[in-house]
């Protein structure tokens, strides 16, 4: 067993659970002793919905651990009270992973020690218990590389005087990111900015993320040089040592290719790291659909909207004319949604030309032929998943790196439309029949030339194949 031992300490989410996961997978199959510390409510969904169990039980260098978040096992762990996540992991798993990492199972006088920490770029208290106790640390940021840049930014913000905002113009210029000048606006902004009070838990996070991650050995980030070069020139005068493995689904099917037969069949059959069952009868449904026809729908796997807001999306979809895939997920509407009383004309466009399920396995169906288009809200994975397959998106952002994102989409990559701040169904079915049909050539050209840059990235002579061996070779020099 290697003597590098690395702990990998995701943040409670979907989208970081699952990176982490492949991350895992990654250094295990370069030889490296890894464990996942998991939230015991997570760790639970795991086992319900995945075959996580079985598929790293074929690394003897591998294992799990599990830590509370100081919640009850019923609480719903939902976006609009996800602070009470923070406050939990702060009261109570923060002394708990403190006493691991001093004296319990990580400790120096354990049997394996822990000798690098790759927690969340949120966790700052990681990198403080890690400098206690002599181990070095490498942030893991799951959020995409432009808005970590506005997170590393903040202080500069706050002194310009552009955070928090005066007056209600979401459309001034932002200043302050350097980069960013020429294009980024208030509302473009992370949504936790849109503030009065700089001294609640969220800007208080964002705050300790700027200070501590350019501290740390080293940050590793979701994304490929071209994708993020612009970003990646400004991130690197205050992080020097970065290093980009995405898309890291993609490296990571690069990666098991490479592996004996058996391995790679074992992750074709059930590769999911989802926390919700998944519906795959979508697909064979999409099967039957022509070819980039159909509109993709997912707020992913915390966002929330109201009754009013769904109807408008479901209602610009039909009135698209389009088939449409929707993903309601469980608690993703609030409010007295009944569905009886939803609109005959919804009802019946769905069943001529529409599905909707609770959870699907995104990277497939963005992956299928049939998928013409995304209605996202600009989640990182998300985000990454569609220019991997070169789907056009509308960007329909809601919390954390989103707001960022959308706008780079539309203004950076130009591979989809910002649709932020509105829920209209005019909106949507012109931006709809835009990504299709009107503005479909400019898109999908610069899609698939994004497309293009991601696969190279993670060849063997790609720059993302590179920096996951730098990360390798590095993580066993410091240990």
């Amino acid at each position: 067993m290697s003597k590098t031992h690395v702990l990998l300490f995701p943040i409670p989410m979907q989208g970081p659970v699952n990176c982490t996961l492949k991350l895992a997978e990654l250094l295990c199959l370069n030889g490296l002793t890894v464990t996942v510390l998991n939230t015991e409510h997570i760790h639970r969904n795991l086992l319900r919905h995945t075959n996580v169990l079985t598929r790293f039980s074929r690394y003897d260098n591998f294992r799990f651990e599990t830590i509370s978040d100081g919640l009850p096992d019923d609480h719903p762990r939902s976006t609009e009270r996800f602070v009470e996540v923070f406050e939990g992991m702060k009261n109570v798993t923060e002394p708990v992973f403190k006493e691991m990492m001093v004296s319990g199972c990580f400790s120096k006088i354990s049997k394996c020690p822990v000798t690098v920490v790759i927690p969340d770029g949120s966790y700052s208290f990681a990198l403080d218990v890690a400098d206690e106790v002599g181990v070095p640390v490498v942030y893991f940021e799951t959020v995409s590389p432009c808005a970590l840049w506005t997170y590393l930014c903040l202080p500069k913000l706050i002194e310009a005087g552009e955070v928090p905002f005066s007056g209600n113009d979401l459309d001034v210029p932002v200043k302050s990111v350097p980069g960013t000048e020429h294009f980024l606006r208030r509302r473009d902004l992370p949504g936790f900015y849109r503030c009065d009070n700089l001294t609640n838990h969220i800007m208080q996070t964002i705050m300790n993320e700027a200070t501590h991650v350019p501290r740390a050995h080293g940050v590793i980030i979701n994304t490929f040089e071209v994708l993020d070069e612009s970003i990646l020139v400004h991130l690197r005068k205050v992080c020097p040592n970065i290093y980009c493995i995405g898309p890291l689904h993609t490296l990571f099917k690069s990666c098991m290719a490479i592996e004996p037969k058996p391995v790679t069949q074992m992750h074709k059959s059930n590769g999911s790291n989802s926390l919700w069952e998944e519906n795959r009868s979508c697909l064979s449904w999409l099967d039957t659909k022509p070819a980039k026809s159909v509109i993709y729908v997912s707020i992913g796997s915390l966002a929330i909207m109201t009754v009013d807001q769904f109807f408008e999306i479901w209602h610009g979809l039909v009135n698209s004319g389009k088939p449409f895939l929707i993903v309601k997920r469980p608690g993703s509407v609030i409010g007295d949604y009944d569905d009886n009383q939803v609109p005959k004309v919804l009802v019946d466009a769905t069943k001529e030309r529409g599905f909707i399920a609770k959870w699907v396995p995104q990277e497939e169906v963005l992956a299928h032929s049939s998928i013409g288009g995304f209605l996202t809200h600009s989640g990182w994975n998300s985000t990454m998943e569609s220019i991997v397959e070169g789907v056009p998106m509308i960007c329909w952002p809601l919390y954390v790196d989103q707001q960022v994102n959308s706008r780079f989409v539309s203004e950076v990559w130009k591979i989809g439309i910002d649709m932020k701040d509105t829920s209209d169904r005019v909106i949507i079915e012109k931006a709809i029949n835009d990504i299709t049909n009107v503005r479909r050539n400019e898109f999908i050209k610069s899609a698939n030339t994004l497309a293009e840059s991601a696969a190279q990235s993670v060849t063997k002579d790609g720059s993302s194949f590179k920096d996951l061996n730098r990360l390798i070779k590095d993580l066993n020099s410091v240990s």
